[in-house]
């Protein structure tokens, strides 16, 4: 079993102890004083160096430095109880429509847990949250100069759309591509848009700002912001910034005024 220094959240407060990790259980000392077996872990979500573990209705919140994290996460993904099966994987691929640089097939795994799709290899582990999945696709991509089936997830990341891939044996990549299917189907719209919302949206994707999209369509702010409304409503967007309308006071109107007028000779 390893050892393993830690931070944990328990009664309010982060206790510094040091916890005891091997394929199956995490130990984790007083005021908890619990053993986390590893199958029962449904859920793992990270942000920065703290990693959440969910087991049914308990959460756990414990934070390390980087290279004991990477240790406890491989443990965890390799033995939860999630979906996973052993995959090559390129994640990404493809970032705002362009190829990645330094993009390679890497071997390892995939694992399917409730709000992220986890790929982990010797030297990565890249989590592609559920929310942020904006489709599945069984495709053919070449690798090594011959076609082959993969399934190809689109998400967003930072921002920018990005592609990744998975690729493993033709028997298994259908049943791979019906469960990540399954899993993102939250994600799915629920109601539809009219064609003149439809094409604001195609205007949103490629990067146009709100008062562009008004002089393209011919549209008043007025239509922009009830289509806005409607696509909010269907979770579509999210605002990233509220402009402001003003016009100008009498004082304003005065200042104006003064520095448009000739200088007095």
């Amino acid at each position: 079993m390893k050892t393993i220094p830690v931070k944990f959240e328990a009664e309010g407060k982060w206790i510094s102890a040091k916890i005891g990790v091997d394929e199956t259980t995490i130990n984790l000392p007083e005021p908890i004083n619990t053993t986390i077996l590893i199958k029962s872990i449904d859920d793992v979500q990270q942000k920065k160096n703290i990693i959440t573990i969910s087991v049914e209705e308990n959460i756990y919140r414990i934070a390390t430095v980087p290279k004991a994290l990477v240790i406890l996460k491989r443990v965890i993904l390799m033995g939860c109880s999630g979906y996973r099966l052993r995959a090559y994987f390129m994640s990404p691929a493809i970032r705002g429509g362009v190829m990645v640089n330094d993009a390679e097939w890497e071997k390892g795994a995939i694992t399917v847990l409730k709000t992220g799709i986890w790929f982990v290899s010797q030297n990565h582990q890249i989590c592609i949250p559920v929310a942020d999945v904006a489709a599945i696709e069984q495709t053919q991509r070449e690798v090594q100069g011959t076609e082959k089936e993969v399934v190809k997830i689109d998400h967003v990341e930072t921002g920018d759309v990005s592609t990744s891939f998975v690729l493993c044996p033709p028997t298994t990549l259908k049943v791979l591509y019906n469960y990540l299917t399954d899993a993102t189907k939250g994600i799915s719209l629920e109601g539809e848009l009219d064609p003149l919302s439809s094409q604001v949206a195609m205007l949103v994707y490629s990067g146009m700002d709100t008062h562009s999209i008004e002089g393209m369509l011919e549209k008043s702010p007025r239509d922009i912001e009830a289509i806005y409304d409607r696509m909010l409503g269907l979770g579509l967007v999210e605002v990233v910034q509220t402009r402001r309308e003003v016009k100008l006071t009498t004082k304003g109107v005065r200042f104006v005024t003064e520095a448009v007028k000739p200088p007095t000779l």
